[in-house]
């Protein structure tokens, strides 16, 4: 067999075969978790017009300080009825245009009112409390660049500058399949030597969260003719994902069943724990992985290769995975010859985020990873990592 890729090479080769979906236009209040594929520019300048940051009174700062008439009362989304002559003031609030002839809002606390006049006491600066018109964005700049995944943020930024659609990728459909005679689905009764399946739900709220359009395939046996048909329905697909029968037992069916139907497998095993036996292959543009059937495993494959996939080929311009840094809590050992994830849980503390491992380390146990909030990367290597030191780790919450 040949030598086992390290993580980044395997990822490498993954995103290497990552092709970029056509695109298509998305309204916005539909566009969360999407990926343009083309930069987002504003249609106005924001503000459109000099507003007013405060209630207050629009002045010219050169006649301050003094006594103002008081010559108009201005709210917002309601122009002023004419320019500000100089010496006089205008009553006006939060969001308001500023009118021509003024250039500074004096706020509402600062002032006292008596009569229809105002004593403004003391001078004020020309552009106080004015937001200039393009002081955020300037009408054709770039709001949202492309590759970016939008967020609720994002979608507030674009509706403000007038946008009401955007181009995205479209949403790359995913077909995920379990294979395994012994597998049943929750809620059926157990036979000697059967177990629940759980892989498919997990992969369709992982690919989902990605925003695949994810089709979970019935579960098939060990049988030829079951995983041929099965196989060759989830090619259809932009992408498929298979679960168990990816390594070399008797019933072992995946890897030689897509050889027959023209995949092309680009590698197999990588030097990871859980997760070694996982395959890699493409046809045509259809990406095809095959995961290692234990529960644990096939999560940690998946947020290490599979979700990544699935951005890049909407574009996203970081796909990730994303690690974040924490302080491990107690010393970790390091395999000689594999990364490792570890399952943890986090907890904040004054000087940063801490990591601790959880129980129960074994692939199948996805029970015990349900307590578990983080996935802590161990590097192959001698030794141990000493407490304290500083890890990276993926976010599972």
């Amino acid at each position: 067999m040949a030598s086992l890729k390290t993580i980044d090479e395997a990822l490498a080769s993954v995103l290497e075969h990552a092709s970029p979906l056509a695109s298509e236009l998305v309204p916005i209040g539909a566009a969360t978790g999407r990926v343009l594929s083309s930069p987002a520019r504003a249609r106005i300048d924001l503000p459109p017009f000099p507003s007013s940051a405060m209630d207050g009174f629009a002045v010219l700062a050169s006649a301050t300080p003094g006594v103002l008439p008081i010559v108009e009362r201005i709210a917002a989304g309601v122009p002023a009825s004419a320019p500000l002559a100089a010496g006089t003031a205008a009553e006006i609030s939060t969001g308001a245009a500023v009118p021509d002839g003024a250039d500074a809002v004096v706020p509402i606390e600062n002032v006292v009112e008596t009569d229809g006049r105002v004593e403004v006491s003391e001078a004020v600066q020309a552009g106080a409390h004015v937001r200039p018109r393009g002081g955020d964005v300037t009408a054709g700049s770039v709001v949202v660049d492309s590759g970016a995944r939008l967020g609720a943020w994002h979608v507030g930024a674009l509706g403000a500058a007038g946008v009401s659609e955007v181009e995205c990728a479209r949403r790359p459909r995913v077909a995920v399949l379990a294979t395994g005679s012994e597998l049943r689905a929750p809620g059926e009764d157990l036979e000697p030597g059967q177990i629940f399946e759980s892989n498919r739900q997990m992969l369709a709220s992982l690919l989902s969260a990605a925003s695949a359009e994810v089709e979970v395939l019935a579960t098939v046996p060990d049988d030829e003719a079951a995983h041929r048909d099965a196989l060759a329905h989830g090619l259809e697909a932009d992408m498929l994902v298979t679960t168990g029968g990816v390594s070399v037992g008797p019933h072992d069916l995946v890897r030689k069943l897509e050889s027959e139907l023209g995949v092309e497998e680009v590698f197999w095993g990588v030097a990871v724990k859980p997760g070694k036996p996982l395959s890699f292959g493409v046809r045509e543009r259809t990406l095809v992985f095959g995961l290692p059937g234990n529960p644990v495993s096939t999560l940690v494959a998946a947020l290490l290769f599979v979700v990544p996939a699935v951005l890049a080929i909407q574009g996203a311009a970081d796909p990730g995975p994303r690690y974040e840094v924490a302080r491990a809590v107690r010393a970790l050992d390091r395999n000689e010859r594999r990364d490792e994830f570890i399952r943890a849980r986090r907890r904040w503390e004054d000087d940063g985020v801490v990591v601790d491992p959880v129980a129960g380390q074994e692939s199948h146990m996805i029970v015990r990873a349900a307590s578990a909030d983080a996935l802590v990367h161990v590097p192959r290597g001698r030794g141990e990592i000493a407490a304290g030191s500083a890890v990276r780790y993926l976010a599972l919450a």
